[in-house]
């Protein structure tokens, strides 16, 4: 499989997580279940936000585009990582170049949408007096934009130094689906630029949302200290907790993987399949399960549809 050292690599050789046949049948049930979970959780949450009038407010409006970005971030590379278990571990060069666009796309993306979610709950906790003249549907709207706008171009800035590097000699992925840093490991030529280039796009859409995030979340606990009820503590809690989870789940495994490129590389791939396999089935999950709104939509679906069979 593998090319000479003059020639061009034309297709990759994905490694996987284990070489165990037996192991590999495991993996690949746990995966097909995972995205099985994953596509309907994502599917029945932006069904129900687009559907039930209760849920069209900024909040809701920010969780159905993190949603969308969830389930075609775990599309990017779980269908390709399940193809791989079952047959030949081996993805082209131009296969190989879209993922790598497409799951950056999606994933940074889901990075804008969490910092924009948290400046949602800042302004609804803390200047809830203004919140209705601040956060307008246009507004919205144009922060949505701006979310997928720099996804686009942090993926672009990735996928172009990660591929303009020549690749020759060994085409062997020891990851189960391309992703930069391992992309790296493969180049023949030095590489600085292009961990530079990653590094510093790991600061613009990993450590500069995060550090919004934080000085949110600070202005709300600090809020929320000053109230006086403690039906008032508990109600912010719960707006902010399942935000907040969801935040600590993707991010702190993101900085991992990019912040970290030199990791060990078994560390390495059960981060990355933590933040763009599991993390994508846990987001609706985690906001259905902690959500009284999300819940109480869900319960009148299920008995709108019992009266249309009656």
């Amino acid at each position: 499989m593998s090319q000479m050292n003059q020639t061009w690599i034309t297709e990759f050789l994905l490694l996987g997580l284990s070489d165990d046949s037996q192991t590999q049948l495991l993996l690949f049930v746990l995966f097909l279940v995972i995205y099985l979970v994953t596509v309907l959780g994502n599917l029945l949450l932006i069904t129900l936000v687009l559907t039930d009038s209760q849920l069209h407010t900024p909040m809701y409006f920010f969780l159905c585009n993190l949603s969308t970005a969830d389930l075609f971030f775990s599309t990017s590379i779980v269908p390709q990582a399940l193809f791989n278990l079952s047959r030949r571990k081996v993805i082209s060069f131009i296969g190989c170049a879209a993922q790598i666009l497409l799951f950056l796309l999606f994933g940074c993306t889901e990075c804008a949408l969490l910092a924009v979610m948290s400046y949602d709950r800042y302004l609804a906790i803390c200047d809830p007096m203004h919140y209705p003249l601040i956060m307008t549907w246009r507004v919205c709207g144009y922060m949505a934009l701006g979310c997928w706008t720099t996804g686009i171009l942090v993926s672009l800035v990735d996928t172009t130094f990660t591929l303009r590097l020549p690749y020759q000699g060994d085409n062997r992925i020891a990851h189960f689906f391309c992703e930069p840093p391992a992309m790296l490991a493969l180049a023949s030529a030095d590489i600085h630029s292009a961990e530079t280039a990653l590094f510093l796009m790991g600061v613009v859409i990993l450590l500069a949302p995060l550090s919004l995030i934080l000085v949110s979340y600070g202005s709300i606990l600090m809020t929320v200290i000053r109230m006086k009820t403690t039906s008032g503590r508990l109600k912010a809690f719960s707006t902010c907790g399942s935000h907040l989870l969801v935040v600590i789940l993707f991010y702190g495994s993101g900085i991992i993987s990019y912040m970290t490129p030199k990791s060990a590389k078994l560390l390495g791939k059960l981060v990355s399949m933590f933040y763009s396999v599991i993390t994508p089935m846990l987001n609706p999950l985690i906001y259905s399960l902690k959500n009284k709104d999300v819940k109480k939509a869900l319960r009148g679906v299920s008995i709108k549809r019992l009266f249309v069979k009656l």
